[in-house]
């Protein structure tokens, strides 16, 4: 089957979202922002973990520039402690409710359980982006096919438990676009057209620093999968790893933030159709520099 090397839209439950591109370029990557309603992620757990807040914190990045808000109610840092099912829904069902009735934009769930996905999806959500690859829940596929969602599937090697102990490759960049290919092969097999799909390689899930910049500089070679790629990179280790080095002190949250917009930048270059980042405004600003987004 050959796949499109560049998709000009990724369709979802009731919207189709557009992936802008200028004479058969792409113009711009869209921003996904990042609502944690979690007390323990890496970045800013606690941040959000009310309903006030999470939804308060939704419309801001929106009014920054997001065109997608992705709710996650379970942290998946390295060696997180797995979340029950009805926690994570007494954490995410009515921030997904209220940001998708009054955002403006599609809400994507951050789940891998099938049962958070199916209740937000209920509640207004249009994306299920899992960092299992719709591995960890026997019901997910289905789940995925009867809602129409948009799908995110990314690459982890195990489970934020073990993904970080001593992860191994041959060659990162080549095994993973093999995991997003059969990935894509299993979710077209289980009946969810391609125009739903979206890849995600998996920044920091199961990957040294070194594998992580090296995904990093070779993002572009995910783009002839067929499907519009995400990449989170917003905030990792690898990129405070190199700041401290090149500082000589450990960076500042601003110098990562500002690290992860340059980074966004590379990323749009590439011709990467999504980013997925906390500092919205920041990567925002970014792109307008470099001539990607109008100002």
């Amino acid at each position: 089957m050959a796949f499109p090397a560049s998709p000009k839209h990724w369709q979802l439950r009731t919207l189709r979202l557009e992936l802008p591109h200028a004479g058969g370029v792409l113009q711009r990557p869209l921003l996904m922002g990042i609502v944690n309603v979690t007390p323990d992620s890496f970045s800013d757990g606690g941040r959000h973990d009310s309903v006030d807040t999470a939804v308060a914190h939704g419309l801001k990045l929106v009014a920054d520039g997001a065109d997608i808000l992705d709710v996650g109610g379970e942290s998946t840092r390295p060696y997180a402690t797995p979340v029950p099912a009805d926690e994570e829904l007494r954490r995410v069902a009515e921030v997904v409710r209220r940001l998708a009735a009054a955002s403006g934009v599609p809400v994507s769930i951050d789940t891998s359980k099938a049962v958070v996905a199916r209740r937000a999806i209920e509640l207004g959500a249009e994306i299920i982006n899992d960092v299992t690859g719709l591995q960890g829940d026997a019901d997910m596929l289905k789940v995925a096919h009867s809602s129409g969602a948009g799908i995110c599937a990314m690459h982890m090697r195990g489970t934020p438990q073990t993904m970080q102990d001593e992860p191994r490759y041959d060659d990162v960049v080549s095994e993973i676009h093999a995991y997003l290919a059969a990935r894509r092969d299993a979710l077209l097999a289980a009946g969810i057209p391609l125009e739903r799909i979206c890849l995600d390689p998996g920044i920091g899930f199961g990957k040294t620093h070194a594998h992580n910049r090296e995904l990093m500089a070779h993002a572009a070679r995910f783009l002839d999968l067929g499907a519009p790629i995400l990449v989170g990179h917003s905030r990792k280790g690898f990129i405070g790893k190199a700041l401290d080095q090149r500082l000589g002190r450990p960076a500042t949250r601003d110098e990562i933030d500002a690290a992860t917009a340059e980074m966004a930048r590379d990323l749009a270059a590439a011709g990467i159709q999504i980013v997925r980042v906390h500092a919205v405004a920041r990567v925002r600003a970014a792109l307008i520099r470099s001539g990607t987004i109008a100002s």
